[in-house]
């Protein structure tokens, strides 16, 4: 019964640290970067600030109301004089004026600049939303590179690991051997000296699988890495010719794809954005060619005894035209540096779908290199693995040299390190195609 007990309390006891450190997997870490990243929170921050930024371009449209009080105090003193001979003292004179009102005023007419800078708030909002959803994607894409590379590494550490025990195993062989006489001292210090040199590697790959945490850990915002323990749950690694068939048949029509990139790449949609803004400039920066229109109106009370400060009232209504004959040029100066904008922003617009164009390329044709060194180095391994068990059959045998053996063993681990690049590389290059076209998503 005690035993019993024992084992249900470790049992509660792990899933309560279970429940406590969530596995980091590919998905999950691809959540965190899009929460956590600095560039996306500073994105987002930057977005939030875009809704008031439009409310307040449509304020402009309605009228400012404020309200008003005041108060003076005068005192005047007149000096004495003489009359007769007699001289007379002055007199301090007091006085008060008291005030309060509201009034408002509406621009009825500034040469649609008011409705312009509405156009253009609402440009920059959509092209901030755009530069958010770029962030987010970049954060995306950057996770996966992060999180792959990682997976590279522990792959690569796995391959070192079972060189490692295959060495030490034929240590223990050779050992065992050598002692009956059938094998060579020689070959006894060349196996121990193939040990270390496993051992060295190991303990290299090891290192490259902590740093590779740290990158992923730092990029996204985790400053408590032990309670995140890594999974690599979810990434497949059984790559086969259909798959390659499918994904040659969906990425074949290079104009479509580069349609589809416009369609939904948030940096050329944030182009559009920008240019749109830009027109809405050249009208806001014409507007002070024409004449501009505003009204008022005040309602207010006045006068020298607080008391009775509600007893005078006035009420007036006002119009205000008024119109720039000339302003040293000025007009013309910001006129010219809108055009000027708008210029740079149909640039920026070309630029960017020359970098998509060649992005799409780029991001094609590695997916093909992927593709093609997957298969030679799939072959490369079979091969190389069967030459590893002749070389030990023949060398148990007597037939062969330990340094065929050793020959044979490097060229399979080099095999075995050259397909793990390779699929790896293959799964990151479809991932940055997904991002060149913009349909990377979570």
């Amino acid at each position: 019964m005690k035993q019993f007990v024992q084992v249900v309390s470790l049992l509660i006891i792990g899933a309560t640290v279970s429940m406590a450190q969530p596995t980091l997997t590919l998905d999950k870490a691809v959540q965190l970067a899009v929460e956590r990243n600095s560039t996306v929170v500073q994105a987002r921050n930057t977005y939030s600030t875009q809704e008031t930024a439009v409310q307040a371009a449509y304020g402009n449209l309605f009228p400012s109301v404020g309200v008003s009080g005041s108060g003076d105090w005068t005192k005047t003193k007149t000096p004495g004089y003489v009359v007769g001979g007699v001289a007379q003292g002055g007199q301090d004179d007091f006085s008060s004026y008291y005030r309060a009102g509201i009034g408002a005023s509406v621009t009825l007419f500034d040469g649609f600049a008011n409705y312009s800078t509405i156009d253009q708030v609402k440009a920059r909002k959509e092209a901030s939303s755009e530069n958010l959803t770029s962030a987010q994607q970049n954060a995306i894409y950057q996770t996966h590179l992060l999180f792959l590379s990682m997976f590279r590494t522990f792959e690569l550490l796995k391959v070192n690991e079972d060189n490692l025990k295959r060495s030490q195993r034929q240590l223990t062989r050779i050992t065992e051997a050598n002692k009956v006489g059938s094998v060579a001292l020689a070959d006894v210090y060349r196996q121990r000296v193939q040990v270390g040199s496993d051992e060295l590697a190991l303990i290299q790959s090891q290192n490259n699988l902590d740093k590779a945490k740290a990158d992923l850990y730092s990029y996204l915002g985790i400053d408590n890495p032990d309670n995140y323990p890594i999974g690599f749950e979810g990434i497949s690694t059984d790559i086969d010719t259909v798959e390659f068939e499918m994904m040659n048949s969906k990425y074949s029509n290079f104009e479509s794809l580069l349609n589809q990139a416009k369609e939904h790449r948030p940096d050329y949609r944030s182009a559009k954005q920008s240019l749109s803004a830009s027109e809405s400039g050249i009208i806001i920066a014409k507007s002070s060619n024409l004449p501009s229109l505003s009204g008022s109106a005040s309602y207010g009370y006045g006068s020298d005894e607080l008391s009775s400060i509600t007893d005078n009232s006035t009420l007036s209504f006002g119009l205000n035209l008024q119109y720039s004959i000339f302003n040293g040029f000025l007009t013309k100066l910001q006129v010219e540096q809108a055009q000027v904008n708008k210029m740079n922003a149909e640039e920026q617009l070309n630029q960017t779908i020359r970098q998509i164009r060649f992005d799409l390329q780029k991001a094609i044709l590695d997916l093909g290199a992927a593709q093609k060194q997957i298969k030679v180095t799939t072959t490369s391994v079979e091969s190389a693995e069967m030459d590893r068990k002749i070389a030990e059959e023949k060398y148990n045998l007597g037939a062969g040299t330990l340094l065929d053996v050793l020959i044979a063993q490097a060229n399979y681990t080099t095999a075995i390190n050259n397909n793990v690049n390779a699929v790896i590389g293959y799964l990151l290059s479809k991932k940055q195609l997904e991002f060149t076209l913009g349909t990377i998503s979570q």
